[in-house]
């Protein structure tokens, strides 16, 4: 069976691997001369590719990161730096022999179905090389494309923007803060990228405002008791109460946690409507920067002038010489026929964030089209799993009248949940995604199996972090090394960051064999939520 995979990013490199995983035969086209997609760092700006600042550190740590079945080496810092992680993308495709597979400076040009796509399934996919198109034809399709090479830029949503004098620019233009030396800038939007933007233009410019209309919770990656936060947030305990406590509970609770490091009123950061679930904004410098005067934060904005901006709710003006639109990207298959996937309001209605859900033969898969609540590497490699049994008709989907309800309730669902706002419709509770897709396949651990005949693995899995060895413990795929993978994570963790260890010291890492006797007491309560 004859699969094209479309990008050799992170979700192509995936699904190239569970495709020949499976025996499939696959074809990855990358329009680029090199892997990596999103963290290949150029100077230069690329059409049709993610566009990386240099400084840019990933936001999940590596344990949780990491294929389920190639941890990163133990020496590899916990959060990892660009030229880090694409290090480790390249030891990826050199251990499971990839490169052979990938055709690089080859742009997909179009995706058609076949005449025969009735009965067979199959799909006209059309590349260029050199100049020269080449007509294909395959069994099934991979969609890896990604969605940050188209910039949303809604000029449209601030008055007045023609007539400023000073620079504006989106921040995929964004590399070096020298372009902000001595200038007043200001920052629109307040995901990672905003913050991170603001946070490095403080260091050198005269101002420094962020102008965000709905504030957003923010995360260090320093967490409880110096742990990396995902490994510390992301356990089946944590998932679980988090997705069982009734509301107004569960609300309590995240505002206390997020509260509980620095009030995040008093910063000017408190969400306007704190019960809608937001994505999180990972730094560790903002909070500081605020208190030094180096970043203030500011409404929405209400109009530009020439020289100066006017927020909502404050009478005066701010001068400002540039502006920085951190406004998100579209999502786009330029490649695909609106009829095969459709995208509106930046959502494309996909069963289980993957499978469009009105064709005759599912053979055409979109991965990585989602945001969880933590590391995007894990969950398309389950995509990934579970879409080529899918083509290989070991695991079938439920009837097109069943997806399209599934679908449709998820977006009116997660519109009251998060408040649907740019991409926000695609983000999820980690977890519960990865352990659905686990499911379809096989592979999702048993904790209360693993009780019986290895208690202490399944302490482990349930009170740990959820890392994706978990997903290797068996099924399909099996890997006989993720039972140490697991055991081992925060020998991994700590690795890097014990380079001096003073005479007499202990290891600081929780040791199950001090708590087992409250952890069989609180499984035995706690599982039973699970019958």
């Amino acid at each position: 069976m004859r699969v094209a995979v479309v990008g050799a990013g992170v979700s192509g490199l995936a699904a190239t691997k569970c495709c020949l995983d499976e025996g499939l035969e696959p074809t990855c086209f990358e329009q680029s001369q090199d892997i990596g997609g999103l963290w290949r760092y150029t100077e230069h700006i690329e059409a049709g590719r993610p566009s990386l600042y240099p400084s840019v550190i990933s936001n999940t740590s590596k344990e949780m990161s990491a294929f389920s079945d190639f941890p990163y080496p133990e020496d590899f810092p916990v959060f990892l730096p660009n030229a880090r992680l694409l290090d480790y993308l390249r030891r990826y495709v050199e251990h499971f022999s990839l490169r052979e597979h990938i055709r690089f400076g080859t742009t997909v040009v179009s995706i058609r179905k076949h005449p025969s796509f009735a009965s067979t399934g199959q799909w006209n996919v059309v590349t260029e090389a050199d100049g020269k198109e080449v007509s294909h034809v395959f069994d099934a399709v991979m969609v890896c494309s990604g969605n940050f090479s188209e910039p949303s830029l809604p000029l449209h949503c601030f008055p007045g923007i023609e007539r400023f004098q000073g620079r504006y620019f989106h921040s995929r233009q964004y590399k070096h803060p020298d372009v902000f030396q001595g200038k007043r800038v200001l920052v629109v939007g307040m995901g990672n990228s905003g913050v991170d933007i603001a946070v490095e233009a403080s260091r050198v410019a005269a101002k420094v405002t962020i102008s965000t209309g709905r504030g957003a919770w923010l995360l260090s990656r320093v967490f409880d008791h110096g742990y990396p936060w995902d490994m510390v947030f992301n356990t089946r305990l944590m998932s679980l109460i988090r997705t069982n406590l009734p509301g107004p509970l569960a609300w309590g609770l995240l505002n206390y946690k997020m509260n509980q490091r620095f009030n995040h009123e008093n910063y000017g950061l408190q969400p306007e409507k704190s019960w809608l679930v937001r994505e999180p904004v990972l730094n560790d410098d903002l909070p500081s920067y605020i208190l030094t005067g180096r970043i203030t934060i500011k409404p929405g904005v209400k109009e530009v002038k020439e020289n100066s901006v006017v927020f909502h709710n404050c009478p005066e003006e701010e001068p400002i010489d540039i502006i920085v639109f951190c406004t998100g990207y579209n999502v786009s298959f330029p490649f695909l026929e609106e009829s095969v996937v459709k995208v509106e309001n930046k959502h494309a209605s996909l069963y289980k964030y993957v499978f469009p859900t009105h064709l005759q033969k599912h053979t055409l898969a979109v991965l990585g089209l989602i945001r969880p609540f933590g590391a995007i590497m894990p969950l398309t490699e389950m995509q990934a799993r579970w879409v080529t049994r899918v083509f290989k008709g070991l695991c079938h989907l439920p009837p097109q009248s069943v997806m399209e309800k599934e679908v449709n309730e998820k977006k009116k669902n997660q519109v009251q949940w998060f408040g649907l706002s740019f991409d926000e419709v695609l983000k999820t509770e980690c977890l519960v995604y990865m352990d659905t897709l686990a499911s379809f396949i096989g592979a999702k651990p048993s904790v209360l199996r693993l009780l019986c005949r290895d208690p202490w693995l399944a302490l482990t899995i349930f009170f740990g972090p959820c890392s994706p060895y978990q997903y290797r413990l068996g099924g399909p795929g099996h890997w006989e090394g993720a039972r140490q993978a697991i055991l081992t994570q925060w020998d991994r963790t700590l690795k890097p960051t014990r380079t001096r260890v003073p005479a007499g010291s202990c290891s600081s890492f929780p040791s199950l064999l001090t708590v087992v006797g409250l952890l069989l007491l609180l499984a035995a309560v706690i599982f039973g939520f699970l019958q």
